[in-house]
């Protein structure tokens, strides 16, 4: 009985004594945090996140958008007859120069002609049955109403061959205007309807460049602006100059359409050829620019991530031209402020932060 006590009492000590090692050790891991360089535990401080930035400085900006447009004819025109007939004669060589008025096809006229020849006639004996009206009202011998009818059969004859004349011209096909004609798709002998095409005629010195502007930067446009444009296949750069501007916002694009004029004097520039163009806009001073990979679009619109006593901050920004590389901020920063560039998305609020400054 006594050694059963013993042994009772022994194992209330050790496991007395096991309980009290257990506290022991748990109060020192508590005390001695996690080991160096591990993760850091429930409570531990974050280690701070390693990005670049760049300080806002004020600098001019030449503000300038950058578009695409298309080259369009100064004049152009598709060649076609008024009348119906045969072809008796093409008078220009395909892919040449025509000037204005130039003969370009004539038409048979024999019908017309006939026709011309009988009203002239018809018209020649009208003026002498009024000639001979006239003298007999001034000796009475007539009526006043009577005279009235021979002038009115001779006025209408006139009127006959005025609308036979202005047929005949149009048996004639002319040039309304300078240019390069095209190919034609009509040959002499060819029965000719208004509904045929015969060919084309272009003016392209000068031609014109058309172009659309996001609607934000109408108020910058002015008439009289001069543009650069390049076009594909060459690094030769144009100027033109704009001289109109439409007057209205087109509401399915939320564009403003403008056309510019440039010379052409060696017919380089084709119409429907696209081109590159730079815009000048307004200068602006004391500018505060920051690459275009710094500002996250966001629900409610843009913002970026500074850095405020070793922190990330989150800054709501409003951005005007975008070029290549950078972005212009309009509200939202000031010079001196430290702008984060890389590691944004994994980034929050008061997240710290060791930034390594970069030429921005």
């Amino acid at each position: 009985m006594k050694t059963k006590h013993i042994f009772y009492t022994t194992l209330v000590v050790l496991l007395g004594a096991l309980v009290v090692y257990r506290l022991t050790q748990n109060k020192g891991s508590k005390a001695s945090g996690p080991p160096a360089g591990g993760a850091p535990g429930k409570g531990g401080a974050m280690p701070p996140a390693k990005v670049d930035g760049i300080v806002v400085t004020a600098e001019n900006f030449a503000n300038s958008l950058s578009v695409s447009g298309s080259i369009e004819a100064n004049e152009q025109v598709q060649i076609r007859s008024e009348v119906s007939g045969l072809v008796t004669g093409i008078y220009f060589k395909e892919g040449t120069n025509v000037s204005e008025g130039q003969l370009l096809l004539k038409i048979n006229d024999r019908e017309l002609q006939a026709q011309l020849s009988q009203a002239l006639t018809k018209q020649k004996l009208a003026a002498e049955t009024e000639y001979r009206a006239g003298e007999l009202l001034k000796k009475e011998a007539i009526s006043k109403e009577e005279y009235d009818v021979a002038l009115a059969d001779l006025r209408s004859l006139q009127s006959q061959t005025q609308l036979t004349r202005a047929q005949l011209a149009k048996t004639q096909i002319r040039a309304p205007f300078s240019g390069k004609i095209g190919l034609r798709t009509v040959s002499s002998g060819e029965y000719l309807t208004p509904t045929t095409p015969i060919a084309n005629l272009v003016s392209i010195n000068p031609v014109k460049i058309t172009f659309s502007v996001p609607e934000k930067y109408s108020g910058q446009i002015k008439l009289n602006t001069s543009i650069n444009f390049t076009v594909a296949g060459s690094d030769k750069k144009y100027t033109a100059k704009v001289y109109a501007i439409e007057p209205s916002i087109d509401m399915t694009t939320r564009t403003l359409q403008l056309k510019a004029t440039a010379s052409n004097p060696s017919g380089d520039l084709l119409p429907g050829s696209f081109a590159k163009i730079d815009l000048p806009l307004s200068n602006v001073n004391n500018a505060i620019l920051i690459p275009t990979e710094a500002v996250i679009p966001v629900l409610k619109g843009k913002k970026v991530f500074v850095s405020e006593r070793g922190k990330a901050k989150e800054v709501m920004v409003e951005t005007g031209t975008r070029t290549d590389k950078s972005v212009l901020i309009t509200s939202g920063l000031k010079v001196g402020d430290t702008v984060l560039t890389t590691g944004m998305m994994s980034l929050k609020p008061e997240t710290p932060v060791m930034i390594k400054i970069v030429n921005n």
